[in-house]
């Protein structure tokens, strides 16, 4: 029985990076994937494809309504999805060859197979052939699958998820979406920018719940002039295919069951920890009562030399928390003194404009008492918004009321999940607003903004509003 160092079940984000930095560390290094290709959800039927879909309509959106504008005339520009599609596929097959050759360069093995606990050190990976490994270490990187209520159930061909929404051979003439969060809104932007008409529904009463609500009340503004619907404080008692396509059956706040109907349903109310067929209940580990894996502040489970990342434990279900709580415990193991705060894990949505967060909302810090203040600046005011003609968005920074220090920094703008990170930055070496207002930022670019709402959080005075 072949033995290891450390074994890592699961090769999404979170666990490819942690066998590879374990490699780098010295250790002998395994990774086992029950899926034919390596890189998990994210590569395959997540972030990378998604990503690709949604700068391919985003192309076709600008080509189609902002070309004339800028002085370029071109016949009416056609969808051609399968070759849209086809270019999606080929970005995610380069994307995954990458990761088996990062597994090749680190001389780390990889098994394909279903992995599954025989003991606290002993696996089984059931492929082809079944066998048998041992490791000092075991790193659970699971991750997560979609989830859904009852009532709710994907068909898989007019009732989907993310994963069928990524391949649909047609452009939906009327996708309804469940769930006005990071993934509902992501697709359905590729579908609205592609012709279809959109409607989300939505339990909460407003977008993107568990950001700071400046953002979901902007990025509802900026959908609706793109055409979107919106149902809130609506609550999908059930969902039907028909010959035509679906049909809802949805309560509304009066208690009134109504009817919408559309030819897809894309059901995107979040997803949960994937644990099936792991053989827990052969080790100490334990799970919580939403499924996900229970760890202490190292990622340790139970059994103190069996860890859990990514997905598959609590948290924000992000590649990048993941990829860092995945380095994080390989230089544990190691020995090494790793860093990791959570609070400075930032959130991104793909929509246009992009949204972007880190650290602590408005509601956050009401909820523990902390005094703040805020500075706000909006995007239209900036040069390089009117010359590029994306002046739609604002940047949000709160800070402490008494030291100035950046708690959390909210942003709807083009190319927000680039501009995040000087506010990651920032908070990790706990800037103060005034800080941030100190520093010249180039002109004209999206970044002054930043600079402008940092001078408005430090003495309410931005300069160009």
């Amino acid at each position: 029985m072949e033995k290891y160092d450390v074994v890592v079940i699961g090769s999404g984000p979170g666990g490819y990076v942690a066998a590879i930095r374990s490699a780098q560390l010295g250790m002998k290094t395994a990774i086992i994937e029950k899926y034919n290709t390596l890189g998990g959800t994210c590569l395959n039927v997540g972030c990378i494809p998604s990503k690709a879909l949604l700068d391919s309509s985003e192309h076709f959106h600008t080509a189609l309504h902002d070309f004339e504008k800028h002085g370029i005339d071109i016949n009416q520009p056609k969808v051609n999805l399968p070759k849209m599609m086809s270019r999606k596929d080929e970005v995610i097959k380069q994307t995954c060859d990458g990761v088996q050759f990062l597994m090749d360069k680190n001389k780390i093995t990889v098994y394909n197979g279903l992995g599954s606990f025989v003991d606290e050190n002993t696996i089984a990976i059931k492929g082809e052939k079944e066998k048998k490994i041992t490791a000092d270490k075991i790193i659970i990187a699971t991750g997560s699958k979609p989830n859904f209520f009852p009532g709710m159930e994907p068909d898989k061909k007019r009732i989907i998820t993310s994963t069928e929404a990524l391949s649909l051979k047609e452009v939906p003439k009327h996708m309804i979406v469940i769930g006005g969060g990071v993934i509902g809104l992501e697709m359905g932007s590729v579908f609205g920018r592609l012709g279809a008409e959109v409607t989300v529904i939505e339990f909460q009463d407003g977008l993107l719940p568990t950001m700071d609500k400046t953002l979901g009340k902007e990025l509802m503004k900026i959908l609706k002039k793109e055409g979107f619907k919106f149902l809130f404080n609506h609550a999908v008692q059930e969902v039907s295919s028909t010959k035509e396509g679906v049909s809802l059956k949805v309560k509304n706040k009066k208690d009134e069951i109504i009817n919408v109907e559309g030819d897809y349903c894309l059901v995107a109310v979040g997803r949960k920890p994937y644990t099936e067929g792991l053989g827990l209940e052969n080790t100490n580990v334990e799970t919580d009562k939403a499924g996900r894996i229970v760890t202490n502040e190292h990622l340790q489970t139970a059994s103190n030399h069996i860890y859990a990342i990514g997905d598959v434990v609590k948290g924000a279900m992000l590649a990048h928390k993941a990829e860092e709580e995945g380095v994080y415990v390989a230089e544990f193991i190691a020995n090494q003194k790793p860093h990791l705060d959570h609070n400075l894990i930032p959130g991104v949505v793909y929509t246009w404009p992009e949204v972007a967060a880190v650290g602590k909302t408005e509601d956050e810090l009401k909820e523990i008492g902390v005094d703040y203040k805020v500075g706000q600046f909006p995007i239209r005011a900036l040069g390089r918004a009117r010359a590029s003609m994306d002046i739609q968005g604002l940047i949000k920074i709160i800070s402490d009321k008494e030291s100035d220090e950046v708690l959390g920094v909210h942003m709807i703008a083009p190319r927000a999940a680039d501009l995040i990170m000087e506010a990651v930055v920032a908070m990790e070496y706990r800037a103060s607003a005034e800080d941030i207002a100190r520093i010249c930022h180039p002109h004209p670019t999206y970044s002054e903004a930043v600079k402008e709402a940092a001078l408005a959080a430090t003495e309410s005075r931005p300069l160009h509003i």
